[in-house]
C-alpha cells in the first residue's frame, strides 16, 4: 500500500519542473534590474563625468573670449563717438578685426561644444537603444516561461501535491516582474525618444552656428580690404593727420554727385537718392528715428531696394518654393501658416501674386519670405499696417512701396528703441531688427549692428554735403 501515498515519478518531475521555471523567472528578473541599474549607473556617471570637464573647459574659454569682444565693442563705441581723424579710423579697423577674429573663435569653440553634447546624447541613445533590447528579449522570455506555467492545469498541481495558495502567490510575484520589466521598457522607451529630440534640437543649433561662422568670415575678408584700403591712404599721407583729412574732404565732395545718382525700387520707378534722404527724413520727423539711421538699416537689409529677394514662393499650404533662375527647390521658403496666410491676404489687398512675387530665400538655419526694401517678414508687416497706412495716407500700404518701406522701418525701429538716439541704443535697435529682441545681445549677431553703424557715418556725411549745397 505503500504506492498510495507516495507521488509518482511524473509528479515529482512536474512539481520540480514549475519550481525550476519560477526560480528562474524570479532570479532573471531580479538578475535584470540589477545589472540594468548598475549598467546605466556606471555608465551615467563616467559620460557626466566627461561631459562636465568638457563643458568646463569649453565655458572658461567662451567666458574668456566674451570678456575680451566686449573689451572691443567698447572701443569701437567710443571711437565712433570721436571726430574723424588718421588715429581713429585705424583704431576703429584693428577692433573690428579683432573682434571678427574673437566672434569667429567664440563660433568654433560653440560648435565644439555642440558637437559634445550631440555625441553624448548619440551615446545615451545608443546605450538606451541596447537596453531596450534587453528587456525586449527579457520580457520576451519571460512571456514564454509565463505561458509554460499556465499550461499547468489546476488537476496537475493538484496531483503534484504543490500547496495551492504558494503557487498562487508565485504566480502572483511571476507576474509583477513581468509587468515591472514592461514599466522599465516604457520608462526606457521614452527617455531614448526625449533624448532623440534634444540632439536633434542640437543639430539643427550646430547648423545655424557653422552658417553664422560663415558670415562672420565673410564680414572679417571685408574688414580686411578696408584695412588695405586703409593702408594705401597711410602709405600716400605718410601719417600725417592734415593730408589725410584732405584725403577724406576730396572723396567727401564726390558725394555732391549722389544728387542726380539713381537707384531702383521694386515696383517703383527709378529714385534719386535725394528723394530716399526725403522719405527718410519725413518718416523720421514722425518717428523720431534719425534719417540716416533709418537709410543705413535699408542700405544694409537690400542695398535701398536693389536686393529685395530670389525666392518664390510656389505652394502657400507648405510654405514650399524655389530660387529664381537657379532651379533650386526649397522645402520651406516661408513659414507656414504664421506667414504664409499674411502674406496671401496682403497680396488680396495690395494686389500682387503671392505664387509670382519675389521675396528673400531661406538661409540654412531658418526661414526667408521678406518683403520689400525693408525686408519685413509678412507677420510681422501686419501688425504696422494700421500704423503706416495712418502717418502715410497709404491705405492699404505696399511692402514694395519705397515710402511705406521706410515708414514700416522707422515704426519697428522706433519701438526698438532707436528714437532714444546715440550709438548704444541705434546699434541695439539694428540687432532687435535683425535678430529680435532675444538673440540681439548674442555676440554671433554683433556684425550686423557694426556694420550698419559704420554705414550711418558714411551716410550722415552724404546728408550733410546735401543739406549744405
Amino acid at each position: 500500500m505503500k504506492g498510495d501515498c507516495a507521488m509518482s515519478e511524473p509528479d515529482i518531475t512536474l512539481q520540480k519542473y514549475a519550481k525550476a521555471i519560477y526560480a528562474t523567472a524570479l532570479l532573471m528578473g531580479v538578475l535584470i534590474f540589477a545589472v540594468g541599474i548598475e549598467i546605466q549607473r556606471t555608465f551615467a556617471q563616467s559620460t557626466q563625468d566627461t561631459v562636465d570637464s568638457r563643458k568646463a573647459q569649453l565655458e572658461n574659454e567662451l567666458s574668456g573670449l566674451e570678456k575680451e569682444i566686449e573689451a572691443q565693442q567698447k572701443i569701437l563705441s567710443e571711437k565712433q563717438r570721436e571726430k574723424v581723424s588718421l588715429e581713429r579710423d585705424v583704431a576703429i579697423l584693428d577692433a573690428q578685426i579683432s573682434e571678427a577674429q574673437l566672434s569667429i573663435k567664440v563660433r568654433n569653440l560653440t560648435i565644439q561644444k555642440l558637437g559634445t553634447d550631440i555625441g553624448v546624447k548619440e551615446q545615451i541613445i545608443g546605450s538606451l537603444s541596447d537596453k531596450i533590447d534587453r528587456e525586449k528579449e527579457s520580457l520576451a522570455q519571460l512571456i514564454r516561461k509565463t505561458n509554460e506555467i499556465d499550461s499547468f492545469s489546476l488537476v496537475e498541481v493538484v496531483l503534484s501535491n504543490e500547496d495551492l495558495s504558494a503557487f498562487f502567490i508565485d504566480l502572483d510575484s511571476f507576474d509583477s516582474i513581468k509587468a515591472s520589466l514592461q514599466e522599465s521598457f516604457n520608462v526606457i522607451e521614452t527617455a531614448k525618444n526625449t533624448t532623440t529630440q534634444q540632439r536633434d534640437a542640437l543639430e539643427e543649433k550646430k547648423i545655424e552656428e557653422v552658417e553664422l561662422r560663415t558670415i562672420q568670415e565673410l564680414q572679417k575678408g571685408r574688414i580686411e580690404e578696408k584695412r588695405t584700403e586703409r593702408n594705401k591712404i597711410l602709405a600716400a599721407t605718410k601719417g600725417q593727420e592734415k593730408a589725410y583729412q584732405q584725403i577724406l574732404k576730396d572723396k567727401e565732395k564726390t558725394a555732391a554727385a549722389i544728387r542726380a545718382e539713381l537707384f531702383a525700387l521694386r515696383d517703383s520707378a527709378a529714385i534719386p537718392f535725394g528723394k530716399a534722404v526725403e522719405y527718410a527724413t519725413r518718416v523720421g520727423a514722425k518717428t523720431g528715428v534719425r534719417p540716416a539711421f533709418i537709410l543705413s538699416i535699408l542700405t544694409q537689409e537690400s542695398n535701398l531696394g536693389e536686393n529685395t529677394g530670389q525666392c518664390f514662393v510656389k505652394d502657400l499650404r507648405t510654405g514650399s518654393g524655389v530660387g529664381k533662375n537657379t532651379g533650386r527647390s526649397f522645402a520651406t521658403v516661408m513659414k507656414s501658416p504664421r506667414d504664409t496666410e499674411p502674406f496671401a491676404g496682403i497680396a488680396a489687398r495690395v494686389g500682387f501674386d503671392p505664387l509670382n512675387t519675389a521675396v528673400s530665400c531661406p538661409p540654412s538655419y531658418g526661414y526667408g519670405g521678406a518683403m520689400g526694401p525693408a525686408q519685413f517678414i509678412p507677420s510681422t508687416w501686419v501688425l504696422y499696417e494700421a500704423k503706416i497706412a495712418n502717418l502715410t495716407g497709404h491705405n492699404p500700404p505696399n511692402p514694395w512701396d519705397p515710402e511705406d518701406a521706410f515708414m514700416a522701418a522707422a515704426l519697428l525701429l522706433k519701438d526698438n528703441g532707436a528714437a532714444e538716439g546715440g550709438y548704444t541704443a541705434e546699434r541695439l535697435a539694428a540687432l532687435r531688427y535683425f535678430a529680435g529682441w532675444k538673440n540681439a545681445s548674442n555676440p554671433a549677431y554683433a556684425f550686423y549692428g557694426n556694420d550698419v553703424m559704420e554705414i550711418a557715418v558714411k551716410l550722415q556725411a552724404q546728408i550733410n554735403i546735401l543739406q549744405a549745397s
